[in-house]
């Protein structure tokens, strides 16, 4: 039976289940069909309908979508004006907030909160060290509601000495470098406040400054710090707000110290006697400052610039070559960029002559070295470094800051006499503080003290007392004493009724007593509150003062031609007849006896010997002749430096190609003003013809040169002089004869023409050299032989031109004329031969003689069978009444020799026809 009962429960429990299941699916499909009719319904009531438009109406009227009125909680309002507003408070927003320093203690509140949060923390100079992170989290968390990034970079920049000129954070770890390299994660890095940060926070606990609520009113913190020296100068500030910026460089902390307190001695001081004081900024890395024009403008005004340069030395090498080594560069500049600079302007060919530069430096301070190459000068290298790149830059003045929350430029006076404000409130306000706690203290002491005197009644009173306050009452109408008084002789120990401790307590309240007098004077009394901020800063800059880092030179300019850099001093410079030239110090040639060997000069290579030599200066134009008669103008400087054994540097790399078979023939030495005392240019070629031209024709050679002459066939340049028009002119030729006669005799002509004969010549003879008598009153002969003599220049017989001369040497005994010229007598002479050996000698230890005589031995040539090729003259300073004086036995000398005749050829003149090329 009840197998039974079971099997018919299963079949009703199935049968049911799929009644279920039926009624399931008709419910779904009878869901399904009244979905699709309700949608054919639908498209059928729209297809029948028309489509309902408002605008299609006849009675249809536009309406404005403006509100005029307040609806559902919506204003009106002008987008201007909503736009204006909006953008002022953002803008005043990133000023007060963010971006510009407070005038008062020269901090933006990310740097004021970091500095008040670690103090709070207690982490001052003379504690360990704490994690970076922990600081940033702390100022973070209770001060500034930003991201973490901003604290720590600003806490970084405290940090860096080539930021600040007293860094205000003691960093431990990487905290970035001067070549731009970013501080180390602040999980990884320590910091504490460093010494002189602790004068910014000094007395905040005294109620010297206000406390506002902080971001979510659960901290206080303050508006402003006591700042015990002016940061806002001192460590100065960089800042891009919203329409305005701010660039305030650092300064010296002594020379900001000593202007605020000659202002606060004397209100009426003006900015010129300030800067006396404060007498430019002082940057922590260091340079040279000049432009005092812009210096004097940024402090009157707040806007100007000042210019600083890289500190440089240049180092001489015993191998001719140089170094240039900076250790100061300027502020503000990433120190890998320079150099990287250094490498672009040699890339792109700006400046040449370096053959190496590399960073050396280390923690001891910058040094970039850079090598010079042979015969480049330094100065002129490291002058372009200053105007292509910035080893030289600007800095600009923008001196803004927040005057009672305010913008405001400031000049240099108003920015200490903010400071000077502030100052005097923080003072003041210190000194209440102080005198509020005495005169609370000296309160008490004068209750203890009528206790003590009373004591054995005071006892009394308060062992048959209930309470304290029964006793306190009792005792305050008994003695007159206030509650304060009264609580504090119930709470005092007895310890405090020992002879000793009542001695202390006499003595404290006498201290306090004449501490309140202080205090109260000082307050009564502006004068004796400025004294004592002085006296205050004094104090702190003997503690934390040092010297200047920046150098001030207002005698430097910005642009500097290269000339400039360059000394002025006489050199020697040489030619070779392969067209090899160099410059030496004239030091290098000394003097030697007459007679001499000489010493090596210029290495020689084979198939070249010298040319000709010269002395001038760094300063003076070079004019350089070619045999072509082309003209070319340089500096004294431009010539390469070289030293005794180098050959020196193809001529062609400093005036550019010359002609086939063209070569240098002279170098003259030109002032600067010769050009407009109507000087000429006289020029002689090797058949004997001159000519005389305006010396200002030459005053302005492009680079390809000039032609001076019209130079015939067979014909070329062989020396040339500058002289005046009443002077007169020694042409001298290879027959040991010279040619002597006024320069007037020459017309002026172009620089195209071809000149008149000066000296007739035979087959085979030539002209040699030409000098005129303004040089001196002697005449100085050399031969090939090394004999050479001196003879008055009155003693050769003055003819016209295109005459043959007058013997100046005798050719059997000297040799052939190789050089004769004018002199004074006391000059120096440089003789140097084809092999390279010079030989300078005094023309004092020269006899002067006769024209006929051969004179005495000036160059010894036997050993070396060598040649004379080249004689320079190294000027004397000293006029005429300063040449050298005959003496009895040379005027007797010369008398003999001169008493023979000679024949003269007829003096005809024979003109050459001007032409032009």
């Amino acid at each position: 039976m009840l197998l039974d009962d079971e099997k018919n429960l299963e079949e009703e429990k199935k049968q049911q289940s799929q009644l279920d299941e039926d009624e399931y699916y008709v419910a779904d499909d009878e869901i399904k069909r009244v979905f699709l009719d309700e949608s054919k319904n639908n498209i059928e009531e729209e297809e029948d309908e028309e489509e309902y438009i408002p605008q299609n109406k006849d009675d249809y009227v536009v309406q404005s979508q403006i509100l005029d009125n307040e609806i559902n909680g919506l204003r009106p309002a002008d987008l201007a004006t909503v736009m204006k507003s909006s953008f002022l408070e953002y803008a005043m927003s990133v000023i007060v907030s963010r971006a510009l320093p407070d005038a008062r203690d020269g901090l933006k509140p990310v740097h004021r909160r970091i500095l008040y949060g670690m103090s709070e923390l207690g982490m001052f100079h003379n504690v360990q060290h704490k994690k970076s992170a922990r600081i940033v989290g702390d100022v973070l968390g209770k001060y500034h509601p930003h991201g973490d990034s901003s604290v720590y970079e600003a806490m970084v920049r405290m940090a860096q000495d080539f930021s600040l000129r007293y860094p205000l954070i003691d960093g431990h770890g990487n905290f970035g470098s001067i070549d731009g390299d970013s501080a180390a994660a602040m999980r990884y890095t320590e910091a504490r406040m460093s010494k002189i940060a602790s004068a910014m926070v000094d007395g905040i606990k005294k109620n010297t400054v206000d406390f506002v609520d902080n971001y979510d009113g659960s901290e206080k913190e303050p508006v402003v710090l006591p700042a015990r020296f002016p940061n806002l100068l001192v460590s100065g500030s960089y800042g891009i707000a919203v329409g305005m910026a701010t660039s305030i460089p650092p300064h010296n902390l002594n020379e900001v110290i000593d202007g605020v307190c000659a202002l606060a001695k004397n209100p009426e001081i003006t900015i010129a006697q300030l800067m006396e004081y404060i007498k430019a900024p002082d940057f922590p890395t260091g340079g040279i400052i000049f432009d005092k024009e812009g210096l004097i403008r940024a402090y009157e005004t707040g806007v100007g610039r000042v210019t600083i340069r890289s500190k440089a030395t240049i180092q001489e090498l015993k191998n001719g070559k140089a170094k240039i080594i900076i250790t100061e560069i300027p502020y503000g500049k990433n120190k890998s960029v320079l150099i990287e600079s250094i490498g672009n302007l040699i890339k792109d060919k700006k400046i040449e002559g370096i053959s190496d530069f590399r960073d050396e430096s280390n923690r001891d301070g910058i040094r970039i070295v850079i090598e010079v190459k042979k015969n480049f000068v330094p100065e002129v290298i490291l002058n372009k470094l200053f105007k292509l790149s910035e080893f030289q830059t600007r800095f600009s003045f923008n001196m803004v800051a927040l005057v009672n929350n305010e913008p405001q430029k400031l000049n240099l006076k108003s920015a200490l006499q903010v400071y000077l404000d502030h100052q005097i409130n923080v003072v003041t306000r210190r000194l209440q503080f102080d005198l509020d706690k005495d005169l609370a203290r000296a309160h008490i002491l004068e209750g203890l003290k009528i206790c003590v005197e009373n004591i054995d009644e005071v006892i009394a009173i308060i062992r048959h007392s209930k309470n304290d306050a029964e006793a306190q009452e009792i005792l305050g109408k008994k003695f007159n004493l206030t509650e304060i008084q009264t609580k504090a002789i119930v709470d005092m120990r007895l310890g405090r009724l020992t002879g000793l401790a009542i001695e202390k307590m006499n003595e404290e309240l006498d201290l306090v007593h004449q501490r309140i007098e202080e205090y109260q004077k000082i307050l009564a009394n502006k004068d004796l509150l400025i004294d004592l901020i002085i006296k205050e800063l004094q104090e702190i800059k003997q503690t934390y003062g040092d010297e200047r880092k920046s150098e001030i030179n207002w005698q430097e300019i910005s642009d500097i031609n290269n000339e400039d850099l360059i000394p002025r001093k006489d050199v020697v410079i040489t030619i070779t007849r392969n067209g090899y030239l160099k410059r030496m110090d004239i030091e290098e040639y000394k003097e030697q006896s007459r007679g001499g060997i000489g010493v090596s000069t210029t290495k020689m290579y084979q198939d070249d010997d010298i040319q000709d030599i010269l002395v001038a200066n760094t300063h003076t134009d070079l004019l350089i002749l070619t045999t072509n008669a082309r003209v070319y103008r340089l500096r004294g400087y431009e010539i390469p430096i070289g030293t005794k054994q180098s050959k020196g540097i193809p001529v062609i790399n400093i005036i550019g190609t010359l002609g086939e078979d063209e070569k240098i023939i002279k170098i003259l030495s030109v002032d600067d003003n010769d050009y407009e005392k109507k000087k000429f240019l006289l020029t002689a070629t090797k058949n004997g013809i001159i000519k005389k031209t305006h010396l200002s024709q030459y005053k302005l050679i492009n680079k390809n040169g000039k032609y001076a002459f019209g130079l015939k066939e067979n014909d070329e340049l062989v020396d040339a002089i500058v002289a005046f028009d009443d002077e007169e002119i020694y042409l001298a030729a290879s027959n040991n004869k010279i040619c002597r006669f006024d320069i007037k005799d020459i017309n002026p002509m172009g620089r195209m023409a071809a000149g008149v004969i000066g000296i007739k010549l035979e087959q085979n003879e030539k002209v040699v050299s030409i000098s005129s008598s303004s040089e001196g009153k002697y005449i100085f002969s050399l031969g090939t032989n090394g004999f050479g003599k001196l003879s008055l220049a009155e003693t050769f017989r003055k003819t016209k031109r295109n005459s043959r001369g007058v013997i100046a040497l005798n050719e059997t005994k000297a040799g052939e004329l190789i050089y004769s010229g004018a002199v004074w007598g006391n000059e120096d002479m440089i003789v140097m031969t084809d092999d390279g050996i010079s030989i300078r000698f005094s023309l004092k230890e020269v006899s002067i003689i006769g024209r006929n005589a051969k004179g005495v031995k000036l160059v010894n040539l036997k050993k070396r069978n060598a040649q004379i090729v080249a004689v320079a003259k190294v000027h004397n300073q000293t006029k005429n009444k300063d040449s050298r004086e005959l003496t009895e036995n040379e005027l007797k000398g010369i008398e003999e020799d001169n008493s023979f005749e000679e024949n003269i050829p007829s003096e005809t003149e024979e003109k050459i026809e001007t032409q032009e090329i």
